[in-house]
C-alpha cells in the first residue's frame, strides 16, 4: 500500500513539473530565463526520481523482511506441529473444527451409555474418529494430564490419540483418534444379524490367533512399558479395531486410568461392560492391571468361539429361555477332551458356508497353521487354557500380560489352569431364567456394588 502511494505521488509531481515547463516555454519562448527555469525544473524532476528510488528500496526491504518473518513463523509453526506429532503430544482442537469435520456430528459410528463416536475429516484430509464423552470424572487439569500421558503412548497395536477438545458447557469432552477402516472385532467374529441387514464377515482362524497376540502385546505395553501404568478398563471386541491388514489395534482410552508405579491397586467408579468385568469390580475390591487380564481372557474365549460369553439360549417365551455362560461350557469341554466343540462352527470344514480369507487381509498367526487353513486342535487348546488362566477369580492367579504374550508365542509352556468357581455367574444371576430378576449380590453383604468411592492406595 505504501509503495503504491509513493508511485502515485512521484508520477503526479513529475507530471506537474513537466506541465510547468510547457507553460514557461509558451510564455517565455526560447530565452535565457526559460533555460534557467528549465534547469531548475529538471533538477527537481531528478530529485523526485532519486527520492522515489530510495523510497522504493526502503519499502521493498521492509516488505522482504516482513515476508521473511512470516515465512519463518510458518516454518516454525509447521516444525512445532511436526515435533508435537513425533513426540505424540495431543493437539487441542476447537469445537468449531470438530463440528465442521463431522458435518455437525451426523456421521455416527457408534453410541454407548456415556459416549458417542463420529467419523470426521480434518482440514488436511486426515480421517478421524471423534468420541464425545458425556459427564466428567475429573476436572480440566486432570483431564489434560491424562490425555497427554495417553497420547504419548506409541505402539503399533494401539490406536493413536490425536487430540482433544474441551467446550465451555460442563460435561462435554471430545477425544480425536485416528480412523481405522475395517471396523471393530465384534463384526468379524460374531455372526451378523440378518434381520438387521448386517454384513456377513468372518475372520479366519490364523488371523484370530494373530489378533489375540496383537491385543496381548498392546495391553502388555500399557501395563509394563509406560512410565505410568495405564489400565484400559474396558477391553472388549468393540474396542479392538482391525486395520487394512486386519491387524488388531486396541482403542478407546476414554475410560483409561493412570496408575502410578508405586500403586498396587486403585478403586474408582465402576465402568466397563457387563460380561467383561472382573469379579473385583463387582465386589468393590479395587482394580489392578489384572482386571484388564480378566477382560482379555473373556475376549479370547469369544475369539475362539465366535459367540458372546453371556447370552440367552432356547426357544419360546422369555420364561422358558435361560442364560448361557460360555466360560463354564469351555471349561467342561476342556475336561472332557472335546475342546473342538467350542470352536466357532464357521471355521470348521463341516460348515456349509465356511470362513474364507478376507480380500486384502494380511498377517498370520504366530503359531503353526496348516496350509489348508484348518483349525489346529493344539492351538485351540493353548488359547483356551491361556483364557482360563486369565479369568481366574483370584487376581493373583492370573498371569501378567507380558507372560500371556510369552505363552501365546510359545516361549513359555501353558499348564492346565486350575478349576474356578466362576462366582460371576452367581453375582450376575446367570443360569436363572430370563424372566427372573437379575440381582447384583456380592458375597460380602457389607460391600455395595456399583457404589465405589475412595480407597487407600497401598504400595507395591
Amino acid at each position: 500500500m505504501q509503495l503504491n502511494k509513493a508511485r502515485v505521488l512521484t508520477a503526479a509531481a513529475v507530471a506537474s513539473l513537466l506541465l510547468l515547463l510547457l507553460i514557461l516555454w509558451l510564455c517565455l519562448g526560447i530565452t535565457k530565463a526559460f533555460f534557467i527555469f528549465a534547469g531548475i525544473d529538471s533538477a527537481a524532476i531528478l530529485a523526485i526520481f532519486v527520492w522515489a528510488l530510495l523510497r522504493h528500496s526502503t519499502l521493498d526491504r521492509r516488505l522482504s523482511m516482513a515476508r521473511r518473518k512470516a515465512i519463518e513463523g510458518e516454518q516454525i509453526r509447521l516444525e512445532y506441529s511436526f515435533l508435537r506429532k513425533v513426540a505424540g503430544l495431543p493437539a487441542h482442537f476447537r469445537y468449531e473444527q470438530l463440528e465442521a469435520a463431522t458435518d455437525n456430528f451426523r456421521a455416527v459410528l457408534g453410541r454407548g451409555a456415556s459416549a458417542s463416536v463420529f467419523k470426521g475429516i480434518l482440514d488436511d484430509g486426515t480421517a478421524v474418529a471423534v468420541k464425545r464423552i458425556e459427564g466428567a470424572e475429573h476436572g480440566q487439569r486432570e483431564f489434560r494430564a491424562e490425555v497427554t500421558a495417553i497420547a504419548a503412548v506409541q505402539h503399533v497395536n494401539l490406536v493413536r490419540l490425536l487430540g482433544y477438545c474441551l467446550v465451555p458447557r460442563p460435561g462435554h469432552r471430545y477425544l480425536v483418534y485416528e480412523y481405522i477402516h475395517n471396523g471393530s472385532l465384534d463384526s468379524w467374529i460374531f455372526p451378523a444379524d440378518n434381520r438387521a441387514g448386517g454384513q456377513q464377515r468372518c475372520l479366519p482362524w490364523a488371523m484370530r490367533c494373530q489378533v489375540a497376540v496383537d491385543v496381548a502385546k498392546a495391553l502388555s505395553y500399557l501395563h509394563h512399558d509406560c512410565r505410568a501404568r495405564i489400565l484400559h478398563l474396558d477391553v472388549k471386541p468393540e474396542n479392538i479395531l482391525l486395520d487394512e491388514a486386519l491387524r488388531a489395534c486396541v482403542a478407546d482410552f476414554g475410560l483409561s486410568k493412570l496408575m502410578g508405579k508405586d500403586e498396587s491397586r486403585v478403586v474408582t467408579t465402576v465402568r466397563g461392560t457387563r460380561g467383561y468385568l472382573a469379579p473385583e469390580w463387582l465386589l468393590d475390591a479395587g482394580v489392578t492391571e489384572k482386571s484388564d487380564v480378566y477382560s482379555y481372557g473373556m475376549v479370547l474365549l469369544e475369539i475362539v468361539g465366535g459367540r458372546r460369553n453371556v447370552r440367552l439360549v432356547g426357544e419360546g417365551p422369555a420364561s422358558q429361555r435361560r442364560w448361557s455362560y460360555f466360560p463354564r461350557i469351555v471349561a467342561e469341554k476342556l475336561r472332557e477332551g472335546k475342546i473342538m466343540e467350542v470352536v466357532d462352527g464357521r471355521l470348521l470344514p463341516s460348515h456349509p458356508a465356511g470362513c474364507h480369507h478376507p480380500a486384502g487381509g494380511g498377517g498370520g498367526s504366530s503359531a503353526s497353521q496348516s496350509s489348508t487353513g484348518e483349525v489346529d486342535e493344539e492351538e485351540v487348546r493353548m488359547l483356551v487354557q491361556v483364557a482360563l488362566w486369565c479369568i481366574q477369580e483370584r487376581a493373583e492367579l492370573r498371569p501378567s500380560m507380558a507372560r500371556v504374550v510369552d505363552m501365546l508365542e510359545g516361549r513359555l509352556p501353558v499348564d492346565a489352569p486350575p478349576e474356578t468357581e466362576m462366582i460371576v455367574m452367581d453375582i450376575l444371576s446367570i443360569g436363572q431364567s430370563a424372566s427372573s430378576p437379575r440381582r447384583l449380590e456380592p458375597r460380602n453383604p457389607a460391600v455395595s456394588t456399583y457404589s465405589i468411592s475412595m480407597s487407600v492406595l497401598s504400595p507395591r
